[in-house]
């Protein structure tokens, strides 16, 4: 019996694996996108009476944080891979408004909704910090293309397009944000182990959480990522072996800096988008870029794969079974009012078109990155209502994948026809 559920398994996954290979061919440049075939297919194959035991996040609480962990590392790498534009003040504004002002609205407006609706304040914070970051995986149809493929290859200079502002935009705020949520996040975990009072643990908290723990992030990152980008680039793969594994090095870097930036206690999320940045940017115009981004954005399809389809069976097990009518009101709310006003507060005095404006607000794309935030808090501390918290950010994901996979492709070729 065991035996025949492994290979059940196995089909399952290869299935998955094939649609990774053959589904772009079908819906590129189409309103839909590739996660919502994976959840569709994880629901059917879990849903299905064919032995499988529907993932349960709750039970398997290690599994589902490291699996969503890994694949947001893979996809930071691909993300800073990705960028063109040089960072800096005044060509990244509109990042660092999304970073210092729409993300802590978005987590105070879904921890005030929380809170209202019955959690208790640990659970509510937490519920805010898990759909604070947007997502690097399920947001491609809306981010840059690879090295080279943007019209933001100049650094400093404005992209021609207003689409590329819009793309730039929400590529670096998914390559950020899921760091950057980690503080709120060890907020909630710190309220519920010693208690609301600021003075048990807001000293630590902004010493260590905050200061500490980011500012590692950022270190490593430059220096691991500048070494790294001075192996990657200092020779050609001239031999046949060296060739079959090019780009490969995308995979180690991210895994190596992702582990010695935890293990010095910073922030690795952050380490791996700035290693990336560096790797970038070390040889701008270097061929070996594609190649890095290739291997990387091909681990980060697979991982999206496997998580989507692991949602999807969750779903058939009954992840969403806790919902209530206002829960699910909620979540609406929460991609649908809360991001959005939270986005177009923090534009506001940006000199870009109000359309610009208002497609960055709305297109904050939940998914992997929620998922290992909540998986994460609920390992660490005890929250009330586990179970709730975990139907109301699947749904908030579900309902991102399926409304924001939908409209990516139509609102993109809208806002180039404006610019043409």
């Amino acid at each position: 019996m065991a035996l025949e559920l492994y290979n059940v398994g196995l089909v399952v996954i290869g299935v998955a694996l094939f649609g990774v290979a053959v589904l772009p061919r079908f819906v590129a440049d189409r309103a839909i996108s590739l996660p919502i075939f994976f959840v569709a297919f994880g629901m059917l194959a879990f849903g299905l009476p064919i032995g499988l035991p529907a993932p349960d996040p709750l039970e398997q609480g290690t599994t589902t944080e490291h699996l969503a962990e890994f694949g947001v590392i893979v996809a930071l790498m691909g993300v800073g891979l990705k960028i063109d534009r040089v960072p800096g003040l005044r060509a990244w504004a509109s990042t660092w408004r999304l970073l210092a002002i729409t993300m802590p609205l978005s987590i105070a407006g879904a921890a005030l909704l929380g809170w209202w609706l019955g959690l208790v304040i640990p659970t509510a914070v937490l519920l805010g910090a898990c759909i604070a970051p947007t997502d690097p995986v399920l947001a491609s149809e809306v981010q840059v293309g690879g090295p080279g493929m943007g019209s933001e290859a100049e650094g400093l200079e404005e992209a021609a397009g207003g689409e590329d502002e819009v793309r730039f935009a929400l590529t670096s705020e998914a390559g950020l944000n899921d760091g950057l949520a980690f503080p709120f996040t060890n907020m909630a975990i710190a309220i519920a182990l010693v208690g609301l009072v600021p003075g048990n643990w807001v000293g630590e908290w902004l010493l260590v959480d905050v200061g500490y723990r980011i500012a590692v992030g950022v270190l490593v990152g430059v220096v691991l990522g500048s070494l790294t980008a001075r192996l990657v680039f200092a020779t050609e793969p001239e031999t046949p072996v060296a060739e079959s594994v090019q780009g490969l090095e995308a995979i180690a870097g991210t895994l190596f800096v992702y582990g010695a930036t935890e293990l010095a206690g910073g922030y690795g999320f952050i380490a791996v988008f700035v290693a990336a940045l560096m790797i970038r940017h070390y040889e701008r115009s270097h061929d070996y870029n594609r190649s890095l981004h290739e291997v990387s954005e091909f681990a980060e399809q697979v991982m999206m794969a496997l998580v989507m389809l692991f949602f999807g069976g969750a779903i058939a097990g009954g992840l969403l079974e806790p919902l209530t009518f206002e829960w699910i009101a909620a979540a609406v709310a929460i991609v649908f009012l809360v991001r959005p006003l939270a986005g177009l507060v923090g534009f506001l005095g940006f000199d870009r078109d109000p359309a610009e404006r208002a497609t960055v607000a709305v297109f904050g794309i939940r998914g992997i990155g929620s998922f290992y935030y909540l998986a994460h808090g609920l390992n660490e501390a005890a929250f009330p209502d586990a179970d709730v918290l975990w139907a109301v950010v699947g749904a908030v994901v579900l309902i991102s994948i399926v409304v924001h996979g939908i409209a990516a492709t139509p609102t993109v070729r809208w806002l180039e026809a404006r610019v043409e």
